[in-house]
């Protein structure tokens, strides 16, 4: 008796539409599909962001990997589950159409922005872990490219939302493309008078016992470059190949050899200029050369050898600066950084 009452419940005819009688049978039938293939579409996206994470050289393929497969399971699951429904899909083809412009007139722009979405996958102009810089300054590591909109999260942990079309409407800087390292350059300036061969040794020393960088090779050498003559001093920059992980973390990666740069000059007894002015009197009333400063009073208890030196302020020689010994913030930042952005958060919604 129970089984014939069931069996009278899941045949009961709920409605009918496209010439196809819908049953609750039916219905449950097509939900259980649908949430089966959600699941598995869950299970498959952490089993390749498993993989991903262990697997540097194939991150891309496996992540464009993993976007289709849980896309396709979804999309397989929706079908399949009105299949079971009962729904004749094919008879509702027409149907379907009207709806579909209907929808798409009121969602373009999110139908836009998923497009976008699988432009920017199959494309791979600018994949998961890779450095961008949007137009409007924003920088940070891709985390993930989904369905509307990428995630990119900057160096202070900042998540940025941008939709999807923005990435192939605007221009984009990608520092790290396919994972590889760029020049930078880092300037800096020392008093005129300086051996500029001992400044360029010293500071290619420095540069090159860095850990962030990179083995120097025929095309990409570390350098220094004589570029200006300043009002103070010398200009100078440091031409070099970091690591890719500090390619990743710029403001720190210039702060790191910046603070290397000038451990050297102190180093070498090289100084760093400073802003100073002369000023040279011709007359105070009717008086010249010490007799005018001596009018004003400046030279009243000065020795010879200040009376030289007078409207010029120095600070102590290198040699005479206490030997204080300091850690480099924006070294240690750089040597102790977390994993890439996106490989911490691999866990994302289907």
């Amino acid at each position: 008796m129970a089984l014939s009452n069931l069996a009278q419940l899941d045949g009961a005819r709920l409605f009918s539409l496209g010439g196809s009688a819908v049953t609750l049978g039916g219905v449950v039938t097509g939900v259980l599909i649908f949430v089966v293939a959600w699941l598995l579409a869950r299970l498959v996206s952490r089993a390749l962001g498993g993989m991903r994470e262990r697997s540097q050289r194939s991150a891309a393929a496996l992540y464009l990997l993993e976007k289709l497969a849980s896309y396709g399971l979804i999309v397989l699951g929706a079908v399949s589950g009105l299949s079971a429904a009962g729904l004749n899909l094919s008879s509702l083809a027409l149907f379907a159409g009207a709806i579909g412009i209907g929808v798409g007139l009121g969602l373009q722009g999110v139908v836009k922005e998923f497009v976008s979405g699988l432009f920017l996958i199959f494309d791979r102009m600018v994949s998961v872990g890779d450095y961008v810089e949007l137009d409007g300054g924003t920088r940070g590591a891709i985390a993930e490219i989904g369905p509307r909109a990428t995630r990119i999260r900057t160096n202070d942990n900042v998540n940025i939302i941008v939709p999807n079309s923005a990435l192939i409407e605007h221009r984009v800087t990608n520092w790290t493309l396919k994972g590889d390292t760029r020049r930078i350059h880092i300037p800096f300036s020392v008093a005129y008078g300086a051996d500029r061969g001992k400044v360029r040794d010293a500071v290619l020393a420095a540069a090159r016992a860095s850990p962030f960088t990179l083995p120097e090779t025929e095309a990409r050498r570390s350098q220094v470059w004589l570029v200006g003559f300043g009002e103070n001093g010398l200009d100078f920059e440091l031409l070099v190949w970091p690591t890719a992980a500090a390619v990743k973390r710029p403001a720190g990666m210039h702060a790191a050899y910046t603070w290397l740069i000038a451990d050297a000059l102190e180093a070498a007894s090289i100084e760093v200029p400073f802003p100073q002015m002369d000023v040279r009197l011709r007359s105070v009333f009717g008086r010249e050369g010490d007799a005018a400063l001596d009018a004003l009073g400046l030279l009243r208890d000065a020795g010879p050898l200040e009376r030289k030196s007078v409207g010029r302020r120095a600070g102590p020689p290198p040699s005479q600066r206490g030997a204080t010994t300091v850690v480099n913030d924006a070294a240690e930042d750089l040597l102790n950084a977390p994993p890439d952005p996106a490989e911490e958060d691999r866990d994302a919604d289907t």
